[in-house]
């Protein structure tokens, strides 16, 4: 009898430890954070007047970032390409932006389109863009971005 009142007394603690834990992940989910936005905005504008402090700031050093071409960069070829003007924006303008941050991870994902010049040639791009941002010492930083090209109906 006591040794069922105690596996009886322990599995309510258990439930009611994994319904805090549970609700305490639930609580961190937020979609909205200025800071957030903010870098992404500054980022936005760093692809159109790319500087090397800029985007070292808006940036993880672990940096991968995908192109709708299935190219993959990792940070230093990323801001080569942005700095050398193979990659150049001439224009970016983002829509139906979500987002979602659970601790010190969000995900962002946005249409970009954008006015190009790349490597002095113009061009025009529709992209579906997903972007995950890590806050690293009170500051998001973006880690991962991958691109696909947006299918028209």
């Amino acid at each position: 009898m006591k040794s069922r009142f105690i596996a009886i007394l322990l599995l309510t603690v258990a439930v009611g430890l994994l319904g805090a834990i549970v609700a305490g992940f639930v609580s961190e989910v937020q979609n909205d954070d200025p800071t957030l936005t903010a870098a992404v905005e500054a980022f936005r504008k760093a692809l159109i007047d790319p500087t090397k402090p800029a985007l070292d700031n808006l940036t993880m050093d672990e940096l991968t970032y995908g192109h709708s071409s299935g190219l993959v960069q990792d940070k230093a070829a990323f801001e080569q390409a942005l700095l050398s003007g193979a990659s150049d924006f001439v224009s970016i303008e983002l829509s139906q932006q979500t987002v979602s941050i659970v601790g010190n991870t969000a995900w962002v994902r946005h249409i970009l389109s954008a006015v190009t010049n790349d490597g002095g040639k113009p061009g025009e791009t529709h992209l579906s863009v997903l972007m995950v941002w890590v806050k690293h010492k009170g500051q998001w930083k973006l880690l991962a971005r991958q691109a696909v090209k947006v299918v028209q109906p």
